[in-house]
């Protein structure tokens, strides 16, 4: 049994009411991990409360962000003050300078490109980056059906392309709705039948939705817990005064 998530539901929630709309109509379609972009400045009491709100409907709850940098020094302090608060740091690309950086930076989890043919960057220099730094390509289903035919089109071949790039140099891909209203939010499979249009197969498409971002969020989780010290390596107690490292 797969357990289904979506990275990024970027519905917006101005009241605890209509986030847990949002969050009972996740549980409904199946999703069991869902994550929505939160402010940089969230209080660690709201994002537990958050987290108790989506437990109660059997949903594991994300905190992620994303970081929308003007530049090098920018995105880089921006990662030194959240990397610790959220369990997941997307970083929006919006041009080429910022995508490098993000790509080399361990403290980025995901790379998310804006939804038009012309201002994506992710090509073989980027590809070989991410895939050092163990960070992964997300792509967004369906911001694609608010373009134009023309726009569609363009942006799907360059998907295609990514995809392929991606593929090549063993970056992981996550494959998230991008839904900015509820009525635009889709069942798991019909997400994964969707994104194979971007040329994955069917089973790599449900492993973008399931055991990726899973993985991806098990890993985050693990580093921020307070006996991490660097992957492989954690604290453990041993009678009442001494600490070893395993």
């Amino acid at each position: 049994m797969r357990a289904f998530s979506d990275l990024r539901l970027a519905c917006y929630f101005g009241s605890d009411e209509e986030l847990r709309r949002i969050l009972e109509r996740a549980a409904c379609l199946g999703y069991r991990l869902v994550a929505i972009p939160l402010e940089p400045q969230l209080p660690r009491h709201r994002a537990r409360e958050l987290k108790a709100m989506a437990s109660e409907l059997g949903l594991d709850f994300v905190t992620r962000t994303d970081v929308r940098a003007r530049g090098r020094n920018d995105l880089l302090s921006a990662l030194r003050r959240l990397r610790r608060r959220f369990e997941l740091i997307g970083v929006i690309c919006q041009n080429k300078e910022i995508a490098r950086v993000a790509a080399r930076d361990r403290r980025v989890d995901l790379l998310l490109f804006p939804p038009e043919a012309g201002r994506r960057f992710f090509d073989g220099a980027e590809a070989e980056l991410a895939s050092s730094s163990n960070c992964a390509l997300e792509i967004e289903i369906m911001p694609l059906f608010k373009l134009d035919k023309l726009s569609r089109i363009k942006l799907l071949a360059v998907l295609r392309e990514e995809v392929a790039i991606a593929r090549e140099y063993g970056v992981p891909i996550v494959i998230s709705s991008g839904a900015d209203r509820p009525i635009l939010m889709r069942k798991p499979r019909e997400l994964a039948c969707l994104a194979t249009f971007l040329g994955l197969s069917l089973e790599e498409a449900l492993d973008a939705i399931s055991n990726i971002p899973l993985s991806l969020v098990e890993r985050n989780r693990a580093k921020l817990d307070p006996s991490f010290i660097a992957p492989g390596i954690r604290l453990v107690r041993k009678g009442d005064n001494c600490h070893e490292a395993i």
